[in-house]
């Protein structure tokens, strides 16, 4: 073994290629080229195939099923396995029991933390806060790093604008300056500046492309779209993983053009590698190129030789690169080139992790007993949680919640400890997570009596409760009549001097194929709420929730709402900082709440029709508008509330004309004019008035958190330059047109204060 390790190490320190970009790269084109040359077409394509890891005990794994597909050479790398044991265990089958000892990648779903889980990326994203999300993936590959676990399928960088889809509570909303800006902050955390470093992962921006977008909000849907919409508003994310170093790219379920991900040529390589420059390697989602049999574009051979030639060089699960590109080859349907390319890619990201130099790098048993879940993370966790709640409403200052009296804590999201972490906590001990209850008893402490009853269960259906409380995310239904558990409810409720009700959705209510065609807050918590309101006493919605939901009537009648969306395995203490004000909540929507399900895609950044609604009206005939309900949407994008108020003054422009080349600056003056320290995001918008292409009605084009204290005043000042105003036009090239422009600064999309400039 120490020779197997001595000898790659010599060999990855050869020096060859005067055109490599650097020593290293030098190095690394060597040590590959040199590796193939062993290898046989069937080594090569076994390292194209990245099967899940299955039921593999420790101890046990030379003996696994697995292990004999590791054997023979058909492997390249294993996901869903955890632990330093078990991955150690797998790893010495692949460097002491294969010919050429090559190591095994291993991946994870590491979504929003390891066992320390962060809130959903959803609720992360609505904190604005980019060092806080870089530091959170930093924490997540710290732990998994520690774990034996080396590669991410994250970040999801997909644009979300159909609160319908599920998977919304993944990705970061609607907006693509603002995605992007989180992909970065993401991959720069889990990859950090050396990823052969044994705590840095290798990152995976997902789905390329589209996935957001498909049709009816139903999970692996269809997906069209414009070429100018998707250079314009759904690629700058995935655009701007790439340009942060990304190591890997998945595809996506979806079809772009009629051809699916998995097979777009046009996506892969001329999008992805030669206008964005990517050199990573592309993996598919999960059985990807087996699914394109069901899209009509052939059998499993002709689909993998398909996916091949589009620049794939990655299967998950599917096994079609395995079984069929041998017999593609002999028909001459794929090239001898396009599979070692393929084969290439992959063995330079375990180059790149530092596996050749090094196969147990990442299975330290001192780092997986000492840096995981540990006090630091999960405080950390904790604030970073209490940062991502978004205070919808707060009539008559209802919160902060005092910490004295009784408070009656309702509902079937009160005490669900398993529920906390979300969709997508994969590596989760469901058991550690702090339930709401649980924080607030150790926020009261002796000074305030919490009183429980679960009130109702998630809904009616109880066939429906089943499909959203999966993966161990029981709510333990309650077998009694809605009626009884609501008036053991309504008992408590009479002897409290507040109302504290946790309702909205389960963990697994929004998440992969949790699309929901009705995405109010389910029925008989909603009739239990209405029963709430009719004490007369002060009620708190504490609202769980994975995407935008309806809440028009709840808008109209509680008297404050707390989004606290999933948030993490430190929820329950972060959500009672909140509620009892010691922590001051600051998120901002990133997504756009609708007031029903049928305004839905619902997003700030839209063009005007030909027929624009005149501002100040709901309703015209003849205009783009609805008979039954305004255009509005119920929270706008941007949209938060704090315990204490800001006050904006209008825009000052350096100049009113931005010449080409040069740049301007837009200050505003904001006050904290209320009784307490919080934190606001300024948030800058632009309008490109006459265009050769039709424009948004504004765009995010920069925003800054601050925090200030009760009185304080400070200037904020954005720059803009003539990068800010391009885009891509009806040619696809990257452009600013000159003419006229309008600037908005205000505290969310739609509450701006304006100026005008004028580009030369």
């Amino acid at each position: 073994m120490k020779f197997f390790k001595a000898s790659l190490f010599l060999l990855s320190m050869a020096v060859t290629g005067a055109n490599a970009q650097t020593g290293r790269d030098a190095k690394m084109d060597q040590f590959i080229s040199n590796l193939m040359q062993k290898m046989t077409l069937d080594e090569k394509l076994g390292q194209l195939n990245l099967p899940g890891a299955g039921d593999i005990t420790t101890g046990q794994a030379s003996n696994s099923d697995i292990a004999q597909k590791i054997k023979d050479g058909k492997v390249g790398g294993l996901f869903n396995i955890k632990t330093v044991a078990k991955i150690r265990d797998v790893q010495k089958v692949a460097v002491e029991k294969t010919r050429l000892k090559i190591p095994l990648i291993f991946g994870m779903d590491v979504i929003h933390g390891y066992q320390t889980v962060f809130p959903i990326p959803l609720g992360l994203s609505c904190s604005w806060d980019m060092p806080l999300i870089e530091r959170s993936a930093r924490i997540a590959a710290n732990e998994a790093s520690a774990d034996g676990i080396n590669w991410t399928f994250s970040p999801m960088t997909d644009i979300s604008r159909d609160a319908r889809w599920g998977r919304a509570s993944e990705g970061s909303g609607e907006d693509p300056y603002l995605g992007a800006q989180i992909a970065k902050a993401m991959i720069k955390g889990y990859q950090g500046d050396d990823l052969s470093k044994n705590n840095t992962i290798m990152a995976c921006v997902k789905h390329f492309a589209l996935y957001g977008a498909i049709e009816s909000g139903r999970d692996y849907n269809t997906t069209d779209m414009s070429r100018v919409r998707m250079y314009n508003e759904y690629f700058p994310p995935y655009k701007a993983a790439v340009e942060a170093g990304v190591g890997s790219v998945m595809t996506s379920f979806n079809e772009v053009d009629g051809i699916p991900a998995s097979a777009n040529r046009w996506l892969m390589n001329d999008v992805l590698r030669k206008q964005w420059g990517f050199n990573g390697f592309v993996v598919t989602d999960y059985t990807a190129i087996n699914e394109m049999v069901d899209h009509g574009l052939g059998d499993l051979r002709k689909v993998s030789a398909l996916a091949l030639k589009a620049g794939v060089d990655m299967d998950m699960v599917g096994e079609g690169f395995l079984t069929t590109l041998k017999e593609s080859l002999q028909k001459g349907e794929i090239s001898q080139q396009e599979i070692d390319m393929a084969c290439r890619r992959v063995l330079e990201a375990k180059y790149k992790l530092g596996l050749f130099e090094d196969p147990f790098r990442y299975c330290n048993v001192k780092r997986a007993k000492t840096e995981i879940y540990t006090a630091a993370n999960r405080k950390e966790a904790r604030a970073t949680a209490a940062q991502s709640f978004v205070l919808l409403k707060n009539e008559n200052n209802t919160l902060p919640v005092k910490k004295a009296g009784t408070i009656a804590l309702i509902g079937p999201l009160a005490d669900a400890t398993e529920n906390m972490t979300g969709t997508w906590s994969v590596a989760a001990d469901f058991s550690k997570s702090v339930s709401l209850i649980k924080g607030l008893k150790a926020a009261a402490g002796n000074q305030a009596k919490i009183l429980y009853a679960k009130g109702s269960n998630l809904t009616a259906d109880s066939a429906l409760e089943a499909r959203s409380t999966m993966f161990g995310k029981t709510l333990r239904r309650d077998s009694r009549s809605a009626e009884t558990i609501r008036n053991e409810a309504l008992a408590i409720a009479q002897q409290a001097d507040v109302i504290v009700a946790a309702l909205g959705e389960s963990a697994e209510m929004s998440g992969e194929s949790s699309s929901r065609t009705d995405i109010g807050i389910p029925d008989v918590q909603k009739e239990l709420l209405q029963e709430l309101l009719k004490t007369g006493k002060p009620v708190v919605l504490v609202l769980f929730t994975g995407r935008p939901l309806a809440l028009k009537w709840e808008s109209e009648h509680v008297p404050a709402i707390l989004n606290v969306w999933f948030g993490g395995s430190e929820a329950g203490d972060a959500i009672a900082d909140v509620l009892f004000g010691d922590v001051n909540p600051s998120g901002k929507l990133t997504m756009t709440f609708p007031q029903v399900v049928g305004q839905v895609p619902l997003f700030y950044n839209h063009k005007n029709t030909g027929r624009p609604l005149a501002d100040g009206k709901w309703f015209e005939k003849f205009r783009s508008n609805y008979l039954d309900v305004s255009n509005d949407p119920l929270y706008p994008f941007g949209y938060g509330l704090s315990y204490t108020n800001f006050e904006y003054s209008d825009v000052k422009l350096s100049s009113n004309t931005l010449n080409k080349g040069q740049g301007i600056t837009a200050t505003v003056t904001v006050k904290n004019s209320g009784s307490r320290e919080g934190k606001e995001v300024v948030q800058l918008y632009i309008r490109d008035l006459v265009g050769s292409i039709t424009r948004p009605v504004k765009e995010l084009k920069g925003f800054q958190k601050v925090s200030l204290k009760a009185g304080e005043s400070r200037d904020i000042t954005f720059n803009i330059t003539e990068e800010d105003l391009k885009f891509y036009n009806s040619e696809l090239q990257f452009v600013a047109e000159p003419g006229d422009f309008k600037v908005f600064i205000g505290t969310n999309s739609r509450d701006v204060k304006e100026a005008d400039f004028k580009l030369q």
